[in-house]
């Protein structure tokens, strides 16, 4: 390995020398596949040399919504998870290679070159033996929510990041990431705390946010430059308590003591969308909290009937384009 390709030195052992993270050790493939598919999802998994070859570790600890795991498999694997959906994946190779086909982009992940997975891409990867990586896991409702609120509107479509990621080029990145080792390694004691813990969460979110583009780059970079005024604001904040309501474009304008008019050129010109699409947005994100709940009792149906939506055929298709996935699904994976 190069000078220029080996990891920063806070990198090099990171996790390997603390046993209490090891998952796994093995060269079973069976196990491996197991404890691999428990830390992220369950996923095809083949060998693709000798058994004699694979040798697995996998270390990882948890961070709120948020887990950081080193993974290394140690033989040539094909790895196949179809969509991830539930969350985001960051790779960031330490040593060696592999090919991530993410729909039909292909990135081949060095040490200089890692790759972020969105939910919705359909993914398959083939590891090779020398592949030894840092991954970061980010459930996806945390992520999309701290994005929606940053952008002061909820999402019109999933978040999807570019695939290929300069992760060692990016010096925000790189220092959160040091910070978050550093704390879990020297002071875990803080991590039990809520308010650090969700501090260090929203850290390597937002720097992830706005550092690696997405589909929404463009509108939060705008959105810090241009504040939306205040009569926009009302109206947001008055969906955001009555979604559950029968409301008309008219009755918006009314409460923000605007004209109709006036009420939509300052949504489309500060958030991108009407106001009526803003409440749609509003009412699918509830739908979807309440079918994920642990204690939910509503189907499908009822969930969107409660929320306003009358027709299912529309309510699906627009809760599909948003979330990737159809409402069904979502209550089948909150009830597994």
């Amino acid at each position: 390995m190069s000078r220029k390709d080996a990891p920063p030195p806070f990198l090099a052992g990171v996790l390997l020398d603390q046993p209490d993270l090891l998952v796994v050790d093995s060269d079973d493939a069976d196990e491996v596949k197991d404890k691999v598919g428990q830390s992220f999802k369950p996923h095809q998994f083949e060998l693709l040399r000798s058994p004699e070859d694979l040798h697995s570790r996998l270390h990882q600890f948890a961070l709120g919504k948020l887990s950081l795991h080193r993974l290394k498999y140690g033989g040539e694997v094909s790895v196949d998870p179809d969509k991830l959906e539930d969350f985001f994946l960051v790779q960031m190779p330490l040593a060696g290679s592999a090919e991530i086909s993410c729909d039909s982009d292909t990135i081949l992940t060095s040490a200089q070159t890692g790759v972020i997975i969105s939910p919705t891409q359909r993914l398959r990867m083939r590891y090779h033996p020398d592949c030894d990586q840092l991954m970061l896991r980010i459930d996806r409702a945390e992520l999309e929510q701290l994005c929606s609120r940053y952008l002061g509107h909820p999402l019109k479509q999933p978040l999807t990041f570019s695939n290929a990621f300069d992760w060692r080029g990016l010096p925000a990145w790189h220092y959160a990431l040091e910070y978050i080792i550093r704390i879990q390694k020297e002071a875990p004691e803080s991590l039990h705390e809520r308010l650090i813990l969700q501090q260090l969460e929203e850290l390597l979110i937002a720097t992830l946010l706005s550092q690696q583009p997405h589909n929404y780059s463009d509108q939060l970079a705008q959105d810090g430059r241009a504040l939306a005024p205040r009569h926009v604001k009302r109206v947001e904040e008055y969906i955001d308590a009555h979604a559950h309501e029968t409301l008309t474009p008219s009755q918006l304008a009314e409460i923000a003591g605007v004209s109709l008019r006036t009420l939509y050129s300052g949504f489309h010109e500060f958030r991108q969308t009407g106001p009526m699409e803003y409440l749609r947005s509003v009412r699918l994100q509830r739908v979807r909290e309440n079918l994920l709940a642990p204690d939910n009792t509503l189907s499908v149906t009822e969930a969107a009937m409660k929320w306003g939506f009358s027709h299912m055929g529309r309510f699906s298709q627009a809760y599909q384009q948003l979330y990737g996935e159809k409402p069904s699904e979502t209550l089948r994976k909150a009830q597994a």
